[in-house]
């Protein structure tokens, strides 16, 4: 049992400083959620179109909505209006 815990304690130690490193938010890029139907019910929030989620909920039930997560594009930066010659 000791073994076992010292191995456990030596991965966490070696796993540690990567999950540290990690983002702390993710990038969210699918805008659409299936809600599964049924007994057990689930979510998957994994599709980049709305009908790529209907297609997955045909036949095994449930509904698509819009993940609220999802924060979009970025913004693009507003252009900037031309000055036109004057032809006086």
């Amino acid at each position: 049992m000791q073994k076992m815990t010292s191995a456990f304690f030596v991965a966490a130690t070696l796993v540690m400083p990567f999950a540290l490193a990690a983002p702390a938010s993710a990038d969210i890029q699918y805008p659409w959620c299936a809600q599964y139907s049924g007994r057990d019910g689930g979510r998957n929030c994994g599709f980049s179109t709305l009908e790529q989620c209907r297609a997955t909920v045909s036949g095994i039930g449930g509904f698509c909505e819009r993940n609220l997560f999802y924060n979009g594009p970025a913004a693009r930066p507003a252009k900037r209006a031309r000055k036109r010659p004057d032809n006086d």
